[in-house]
């Protein structure tokens, strides 16, 4: 809270600087979760001594709560007009980096309000890169306890402790950002639209400054440097740090990475060829839109180029379920996660073996080492609680009164921390706003179901999990 409070400091510096009276809110609401941050640290600190599994499930849930919470405040107090149920949405989404937005009018926007909800899904981004790293790992969550294996040996050859790779990462972190921040400047956005939208990128968040996206720019070239970086965000970032130290095979011979570039390669080539087929666009118009908005769905980003829930309903069948496939573990994406299709798919192959030759011995693989049955479970319990949240969500937006395109895309934006759905009410030209309280505050919840892989918020229903 101590760190959101300082944050809050930057976009009030940003009004006062250009004379818009918001600063007062930034600065009220910093003042507020400081003395609350500051509270709870000194009411805490002798009493901590080492953190219990079950207090790091809790512990983790309640940061990604709070945080929103008093995230909110800006919003919520702002001259926007808007009510807390709005702000902890807008909240929620750019903590979660899932980039949907309740807001219009964003061209004409203060530049604080645009520079919080930018930094909000930047730290939003090296916040769940962290918990992949250090949390989730620990927890054994969804079948992350492979890469508490492998932290284990990149911690011996590369880095002694996790804290100092965690550190590392945010160096690196910060080095894209700057990159992409400064790709895009030369590409004519001017300093602060360069900023923000490298935030945004890197995160994988997708808020803009602009009601019209990226597309604003309407730039080739800004698309091509948004994809890149948006890829660049998507891919597990231990491995830039092992091609930094000199493993230079490291990031190109993952297997994840290999699968997630040739989903992003198959699914880039359908949506060209049925542009070009269908709605008569040039190839090189049809590989451009198809690309950037592909990219931007399959990584959970949000940005957009073009209305694509105009293209047809190849188009909309593919973008919707390229919505849950996310990026590698380790990154800033959200969604299913490339490995865990791969866990899936390598034990559905097991099995159709096993059944052709009963007496045979066949073993799932992941990157070349055997996968334990325990990570088999958790992925496919994983799986089917994916299913079965998206579904939930899915019927109780359908309950607030929504068509069944909006609900279906909705709960799968939500899920998957992608940002804008299906359709024209929360499609990409489109936004939230016109939705009842009721399926903002599901949303919300689906937001951070997804966010924390489902089962480090589920496991807190539990009755056993409280009891001694």
């Amino acid at each position: 809270m101590s760190t959101l409070a300082v944050a809050m400091c930057i976009p009030a510096i940003a009004d006062v600087t250009s004379g818009n009276a918001d600063w007062r809110v930034f600065a009220g609401s910093a003042m507020l979760t400081l003395f609350i941050g500051v509270m709870l640290m000194l009411t805490t600190r002798s009493t901590i001594r080492h953190i219990s599994l079950h207090q790091a499930f809790v512990l983790t849930t309640l940061c990604w709560v709070i945080t929103p919470t008093f995230a909110a405040l800006p919003f919520s107090f702002s001259d926007l007009g808007l009510g807390y149920t709005d702000a902890f949405f807008e909240a929620m989404s750019g903590v979660t980096t899932t980039g949907a937005t309740v807001i219009t009018g964003l061209d004409s926007a203060p530049p604080g309000i645009l520079l919080w909800r930018a930094i909000l899904q930047w730290l939003g981004g090296i916040g769940i890169i962290a918990m992949a790293i250090a949390v989730l790992p620990m927890l054994r969550v969804g079948g992350m306890q492979l890469f508490h294996m492998e932290s284990s040996d990149t911690s011996e050859k590369v880095l002694p402790r996790t804290a100092q790779i965690t550190a590392w990462i945010a160096v690196i972190y910060l080095a894209l950002t700057l990159l992409c921040a400064l790709a895009y400047w030369l590409a004519g956005m001017n300093g602060f639209d360069a900023w923000t939208h490298a935030m945004t990128t890197i995160a994988t968040g997708g808020f803009s400054t602009h009601d019209g996206s990226i597309g604003y720019f309407a730039s080739p070239t800004i698309d091509a440097i948004a994809t890149t970086f948006m890829l660049a965000g998507a891919l597990p970032f231990v491995l830039y740090l092992r091609f930094i130290r000199g493993q230079r095979r490291a990031l190109f011979s993952d297997s994840q990475v290999k699968l997630f570039a040739l989903l992003v390669l198959v699914a880039v080539g359908a949506t060209s060829l049925f542009l070009i087929t269908t709605l008569d666009m040039g190839p090189i118009f049809a590989v451009r839109y198809a690309a950037f908005n592909v990219v931007s769905m399959m990584t959970g980003t949000g940005y957009a180029t073009a209305d694509f829930s105009q293209w047809g309903s190849f188009a909309i069948v593919l973008l919707f379920f390229v919505m849950f496939t996310g990026g590698c573990a380790g990154s800033t994406t959200c969604g299913l996660k490339v490995f865990r299709l791969q866990v899936l798919a390598g034990t559905a192959i097991t099995q159709i073996r096993q059944l052709t030759q009963p007496h045979g011995v066949f073993i799932t693989y992941y990157n070349g080492k055997p996968v334990p049955k325990s990570a088999i479970d958790s992925v496919m319990s994983f799986f089917f609680l994916y299913v079965a949240c998206f579904t939930i969500l899915a019927v109780a937006l359908g309950l607030t009164g929504l068509d069944f395109l909006t609900a279906a895309s909705g709960a799968a934006s939500a899920i998957a921390n992608v940002g804008p759905g299906l359709g024209p009410i929360i499609g990409p030209a489109g936004t939230f706003a016109p939705l009842s309280d009721a399926a903002k505050w599901i949303l919300a919840a689906g937001m951070l179901l997804g966010r924390l892989e489902l089962l480090t918020v589920l496991v807190l229903l539990a009755p056993a999990f409280w009891r001694r």
